[in-house]
Protein backbone atom coordinates (compact mmCIF):
# COMPACT_ATOMS: atom_id res chain seq x y z
CA UNK A 1 0.00 0.00 0.00
CA UNK A 2 1.07 3.47 -0.46
CA UNK A 3 2.76 5.59 1.81
CA UNK A 4 0.11 8.13 3.36
CA UNK A 5 0.49 12.03 3.43
CA UNK A 6 0.20 13.38 7.13
CA UNK A 7 -2.82 15.18 5.42
CA UNK A 8 -4.10 11.88 3.86
CA UNK A 9 -4.02 9.94 7.41
CA UNK A 10 -5.69 13.39 9.18
CA UNK A 11 -8.58 12.70 5.91
CA UNK A 12 -8.35 8.96 6.10
CA UNK A 13 -9.28 9.30 9.73
CA UNK A 14 -12.09 11.89 9.41
CA UNK A 15 -14.06 9.91 6.83
CA UNK A 16 -13.97 6.57 9.09
CA UNK A 17 -15.07 8.18 12.17
CA UNK A 18 -17.62 9.83 10.39
CA UNK A 19 -18.33 6.44 8.57
CA UNK A 20 -18.37 4.53 12.11
CA UNK A 21 -20.91 6.80 13.59
CA UNK A 22 -23.49 7.52 10.64
CA UNK A 23 -22.89 4.51 8.53
CA UNK A 24 -23.43 6.24 4.92
CA UNK A 25 -20.63 7.28 2.37
CA UNK A 26 -18.98 10.41 3.20
CA UNK A 27 -18.61 12.95 0.66
CA UNK A 28 -15.93 16.05 0.47
CA UNK A 29 -18.70 18.34 1.64
CA UNK A 30 -19.22 17.26 5.20
CA UNK A 31 -15.34 16.48 5.86
CA UNK A 32 -15.15 20.18 4.93
CA UNK A 33 -17.78 21.62 6.71
CA UNK A 34 -16.82 19.19 10.23
CA UNK A 35 -13.03 19.04 10.20
CA UNK A 36 -10.69 21.75 9.69
CA UNK A 37 -8.23 19.98 7.50
CA UNK A 38 -7.34 23.50 5.99
CA UNK A 39 -7.67 22.61 2.72
CA UNK A 40 -10.48 23.11 -0.01
CA UNK A 41 -12.87 20.98 -1.15
CA UNK A 42 -10.91 20.60 -4.62
CA UNK A 43 -8.44 19.29 -2.51
CA UNK A 44 -10.07 16.79 -0.16
CA UNK A 45 -12.33 15.49 -3.56
CA UNK A 46 -8.29 14.96 -5.58
CA UNK A 47 -7.10 13.39 -1.75
CA UNK A 48 -10.61 11.35 -1.43
CA UNK A 49 -9.22 9.92 -5.19
CA UNK A 50 -6.24 8.96 -4.27
CA UNK A 51 -6.78 7.05 -1.11
CA UNK A 52 -9.78 5.40 -3.37
CA UNK A 53 -7.12 4.58 -6.11
CA UNK A 54 -4.36 3.04 -3.07
CA UNK A 55 -7.43 0.93 -2.10
CA UNK A 56 -8.26 2.71 1.46
CA UNK A 57 -11.96 3.64 0.39
CA UNK A 58 -14.56 2.98 -1.98
CA UNK A 59 -17.05 4.34 -3.88
CA UNK A 60 -20.28 2.68 -3.42
CA UNK A 61 -22.40 2.45 -6.78
CA UNK A 62 -25.21 5.08 -5.47
CA UNK A 63 -23.19 7.62 -3.67
CA UNK A 64 -20.53 10.23 -4.47
CA UNK A 65 -19.56 9.50 -0.97
CA UNK A 66 -16.35 7.66 0.10
CA UNK A 67 -16.45 4.70 2.74
CA UNK A 68 -13.74 2.70 3.97
CA UNK A 69 -12.25 -0.78 2.83
CA UNK A 70 -10.74 -3.24 4.94
CA UNK A 71 -8.02 -2.14 3.95
CA UNK A 72 -8.41 1.43 5.02
CA UNK A 73 -9.81 -0.06 8.69
CA UNK A 74 -6.70 -1.96 9.31
CA UNK A 75 -4.80 1.06 8.45
CA UNK A 76 -6.94 3.43 10.92
CA UNK A 77 -7.04 0.55 14.15
CA UNK A 78 -3.01 0.26 13.48
CA UNK A 79 -1.96 3.94 12.83
CA UNK A 80 -4.53 6.26 13.79
CA UNK A 81 -7.18 5.58 16.21
CA UNK A 82 -6.50 6.24 20.46
CA UNK A 83 -7.88 3.28 22.24
CA UNK A 84 -10.51 5.02 24.96
CA UNK A 85 -10.08 4.25 28.25
CA UNK A 86 -12.98 2.51 29.65
CA UNK A 87 -14.70 4.40 32.76
CA UNK A 88 -13.82 2.70 36.10
CA UNK A 89 -17.34 2.06 37.13
CA UNK A 90 -17.82 -0.21 34.20
CA UNK A 91 -14.50 -1.98 35.08
CA UNK A 92 -15.76 -2.54 38.33
CA UNK A 93 -19.02 -3.48 37.72
CA UNK A 94 -17.71 -6.34 35.04
CA UNK A 95 -15.29 -7.16 37.41
CA UNK A 96 -17.31 -7.80 40.38
CA UNK A 97 -20.09 -9.89 37.75
CA UNK A 98 -17.51 -12.02 36.42
CA UNK A 99 -15.76 -12.36 39.91
CA UNK A 100 -19.12 -13.32 41.30
CA UNK A 101 -19.58 -16.45 39.24
CA UNK A 102 -15.57 -17.26 39.61
CA UNK A 103 -16.39 -21.20 41.06
CA UNK A 104 -18.97 -22.09 38.13
CA UNK A 105 -17.43 -22.19 34.75
CA UNK A 106 -20.21 -21.91 32.59
CA UNK A 107 -22.05 -19.08 34.40
CA UNK A 108 -18.56 -17.21 34.46
CA UNK A 109 -19.17 -17.44 30.48
CA UNK A 110 -22.17 -16.75 30.25
CA UNK A 111 -21.89 -13.38 32.07
CA UNK A 112 -18.84 -12.56 29.93
CA UNK A 113 -20.51 -12.90 27.08
CA UNK A 114 -23.55 -10.43 28.57
CA UNK A 115 -21.23 -7.87 29.68
CA UNK A 116 -19.85 -7.19 25.98
CA UNK A 117 -23.52 -8.11 24.61
CA UNK A 118 -24.88 -4.85 26.88
CA UNK A 119 -21.91 -2.53 26.85
CA UNK A 120 -21.28 -2.99 23.08
CA UNK A 121 -24.11 -3.06 21.72
CA UNK A 122 -23.31 -6.49 19.52
CA UNK A 123 -23.05 -10.17 19.34
CA UNK A 124 -20.93 -11.24 22.30
CA UNK A 125 -19.39 -14.93 22.17
CA UNK A 126 -17.74 -17.04 23.84
CA UNK A 127 -15.73 -20.71 22.84
CA UNK A 128 -14.64 -22.23 25.75
CA UNK A 129 -11.90 -24.61 25.84
CA UNK A 130 -13.94 -27.84 24.80
CA UNK A 131 -15.66 -25.94 21.64
CA UNK A 132 -18.54 -25.45 23.30
CA UNK A 133 -20.40 -21.58 22.60
CA UNK A 134 -21.99 -19.21 24.30
CA UNK A 135 -23.49 -15.83 23.08
CA UNK A 136 -25.57 -13.23 24.57
CA UNK A 137 -27.31 -10.23 22.47
CA UNK A 138 -28.49 -11.67 19.00
CA UNK A 139 -31.12 -8.87 18.92
CA UNK A 140 -28.53 -6.34 19.53
CA UNK A 141 -27.40 -6.91 16.04
CA UNK A 142 -30.50 -5.75 14.70
CA UNK A 143 -30.33 -2.30 15.83
CA UNK A 144 -27.51 -1.77 13.35
CA UNK A 145 -28.30 -0.85 9.35
CA UNK A 146 -25.65 -3.94 8.16
CA UNK A 147 -28.47 -5.95 9.68
CA UNK A 148 -31.62 -4.76 7.72
CA UNK A 149 -30.92 -7.14 5.41
CA UNK A 150 -32.55 -10.73 6.34
CA UNK A 151 -29.75 -12.56 4.82
CA UNK A 152 -27.03 -10.86 6.35
CA UNK A 153 -28.80 -11.80 10.34
CA UNK A 154 -29.86 -14.99 9.02
CA UNK A 155 -26.15 -15.85 8.16
CA UNK A 156 -24.75 -14.78 11.40
CA UNK A 157 -27.05 -16.35 13.53
CA UNK A 158 -26.80 -19.44 11.86
CA UNK A 159 -23.06 -19.89 12.50
CA UNK A 160 -24.31 -20.46 16.06
CA UNK A 161 -25.82 -23.54 14.35
CA UNK A 162 -22.98 -24.80 12.26
CA UNK A 163 -20.08 -24.84 14.49
CA UNK A 164 -17.69 -25.76 12.37
CA UNK A 165 -18.44 -22.97 10.25
CA UNK A 166 -17.99 -20.55 13.37
CA UNK A 167 -14.64 -22.28 13.90
CA UNK A 168 -13.33 -22.02 10.42
CA UNK A 169 -13.87 -18.03 10.25
CA UNK A 170 -12.47 -18.27 14.31
CA UNK A 171 -9.38 -20.34 12.74
CA UNK A 172 -8.72 -17.97 9.70
CA UNK A 173 -6.77 -15.64 12.81
CA UNK A 174 -3.38 -16.96 12.98
CA UNK A 175 -0.02 -14.81 13.64
CA UNK A 176 0.59 -13.38 17.39
CA UNK A 177 -1.39 -10.53 17.49
CA UNK A 178 -3.24 -10.14 21.01
CA UNK A 179 -6.74 -9.54 19.75
CA UNK A 180 -7.83 -10.61 15.84
CA UNK A 181 -10.20 -8.55 13.83
CA UNK A 182 -11.76 -9.92 10.55
CA UNK A 183 -13.23 -8.35 7.83
CA UNK A 184 -16.25 -10.13 6.38
CA UNK A 185 -14.88 -8.04 3.05
CA UNK A 186 -11.98 -10.39 3.08
CA UNK A 187 -13.98 -13.76 3.25
CA UNK A 188 -15.92 -15.50 0.71
CA UNK A 189 -18.77 -15.32 2.57
CA UNK A 190 -21.32 -12.73 0.70
CA UNK A 191 -23.58 -12.06 3.68
CA UNK A 192 -20.72 -11.56 5.93
CA UNK A 193 -19.34 -8.77 3.39
CA UNK A 194 -21.09 -5.45 5.93
CA UNK A 195 -19.93 -7.79 9.37
CA UNK A 196 -16.85 -8.07 11.41
CA UNK A 197 -15.36 -10.12 13.90
CA UNK A 198 -13.15 -8.97 16.90
CA UNK A 199 -11.89 -11.83 19.35
CA UNK A 200 -8.70 -12.66 21.44
CA UNK A 201 -8.20 -15.81 23.46
CA UNK A 202 -8.29 -16.11 27.31
CA UNK A 203 -6.15 -18.33 29.38
CA UNK A 204 -8.23 -21.40 30.67
CA UNK A 205 -7.52 -24.54 33.10
CA UNK A 206 -4.64 -26.65 32.86
CA UNK A 207 -2.98 -24.64 29.74
CA UNK A 208 -5.97 -24.55 27.52
CA UNK A 209 -7.23 -21.64 25.84
CA UNK A 210 -11.05 -20.42 24.89
CA UNK A 211 -11.49 -17.68 22.48
CA UNK A 212 -13.37 -14.67 23.63
CA UNK A 213 -15.08 -11.66 21.61
CA UNK A 214 -17.40 -9.83 19.50
CA UNK A 215 -19.51 -10.28 16.61
CA UNK A 216 -21.13 -6.76 14.90
CA UNK A 217 -21.03 -4.37 11.89
CA UNK A 218 -17.63 -3.62 9.69
CA UNK A 219 -17.42 -0.13 10.73
CA UNK A 220 -17.97 -1.04 14.93
CA UNK A 221 -16.20 1.41 17.20
CA UNK A 222 -12.83 -0.15 17.60
CA UNK A 223 -11.64 2.68 19.80
CA UNK A 224 -14.04 1.16 22.35
CA UNK A 225 -14.67 -2.25 21.60
CA UNK A 226 -10.97 -3.38 21.68
CA UNK A 227 -10.30 -2.10 25.14
CA UNK A 228 -13.53 -4.03 26.02
CA UNK A 229 -13.28 -7.28 24.58
CA UNK A 230 -9.48 -7.31 26.18
CA UNK A 231 -10.74 -6.13 29.38
CA UNK A 232 -12.93 -9.06 29.66
CA UNK A 233 -10.33 -11.35 28.54
CA UNK A 234 -8.27 -10.36 31.49
CA UNK A 235 -11.27 -10.65 33.73
CA UNK A 236 -11.66 -13.94 32.47
CA UNK A 237 -8.02 -15.11 32.55
CA UNK A 238 -8.30 -13.98 36.77
CA UNK A 239 -11.20 -15.75 37.36
CA UNK A 240 -9.83 -18.67 35.38
CA UNK A 241 -6.71 -18.96 37.34
CA UNK A 242 -8.34 -18.68 40.64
Amino acid sequence: MAELSDRQRALLKAIIEEYIEFAEPVGSEIIERKYNLGVSPATIRIEMGRLTDSGYLRQPHTSAGRAPTSAGMRFYIAELMNEKQLPIAAEVSIKEKLMSQRYKQERLLKEAVLSLAQRLDMLGLVIDDEGQIFYAGAANILDWPEFYDIDVTRFVLSLFDENPRLQEIIGRAVGSDPVHILFGEDMEFEYLRPTSFVFTKYDANEGKTGVVGVIGPARMNFPLVLPYVKYVRNMLTEAMRI
